[in-house]
Parts: C-alpha cells; sequence; structure tokens
C-alpha cells in the first residue's frame, strides 16, 4: 500500500488535517515571496517542508503508517518556526506578510504538537501501525 492510500483510508478529520498541512506548509510559504524582506522566510519554509516530507515518506517506506512519521517534522520545523517567530517582530515587513507568517506558524505548530505525541507514543512503545 501506498502512503497515499494509507492516507485515504484514514478518518476524515484526518484527511482534511493533512489538506490542510500541504497547504499551509507548502502552499502558502509562497505566498511569502511577494515581500522582498520574507522571500528568504518563504523558500527557507517550503524547502524545510519538502525535506520533512521526504522524511515521512521514508519511514513510511521503512517502517509503515507508525507514530514515528512526526519525527522528521519535529526536527526541521522546531527551527522553522522560531525562525518565523523572530522574523515577525521585525517592525519593516508588512501586516499582510505578519498576518502569512502566523497563519503558516500555526499550521507547523498544530502539526507539531500532534507530532510530538505521536513521537513520544512511539517511544513509549506503541509501535504498531495506525
Amino acid at each position: 500500500m501506498t502512503f497515499e492510500e494509507a492516507l485515504a483510508v484514514q478518518s476524515l478529520w484526518v484527511r482534511i488535517w493533512v489538506t490542510w498541512l500541504v497547504i499551509g506548509a507548502f502552499i502558502l510559504p509562497l505566498g511569502l515571496l511577494i515581500w522582498r524582506n520574507t522571500r528568504i522566510a518563504g523558500l527557507v519554509t517550503v524547502a524545510a517542508s519538502v525535506v520533512a516530507g521526504m522524511g515521512v515518506q521514508w519511514i513510511y517506506d521503512q517502517l509503515g503508517y507508525v507514530r514515528l512519521m512526526g519525527l522528521p517534522h519535529i526536527i526541521i520545523w522546531v527551527p522553522v518556526v522560531l525562525y518565523l517567530y523572530r522574523l515577525q517582530g521585525n517592525r519593516e515587513l508588512s501586516p499582510w506578510a505578519v498576518r502569512l507568517i502566523w497563519v503558516i506558524m500555526a499550521t507547523l505548530l498544530v502539526s507539531l504538537a500532534f507530532d510530538i505525541v505521536d513521537v513520544g507514543r512511539y517511544a513509549l512503545g506503541e509501535r504498531e501501525p495506525f
């Protein structure tokens, strides 16, 4: 079964969340390319999300649909969120850029909350596939 097929049999709320996660982590950061002083943040966020996605896919390929799949998000997105948080405090940013950064950060933080719980549960012995 492919990752996409495994995801398709998950509950509706999981599929909706993953759809939003793709929007918030891959598409919305492209909006940061509009402003000169947020372009690097947009590129960094998209690149980090691509690498995290590749890590998730690699874990799925090795172990299946297990709780450890959140580990790449934790490793990669925590520094990105810290970077975005620092950036949004820049007084020279457009208010719309700051709003967009907050939506991206909120998306990543919600994902990280799920991921930290899942990876913790995996570390405590819940290793069976979903």
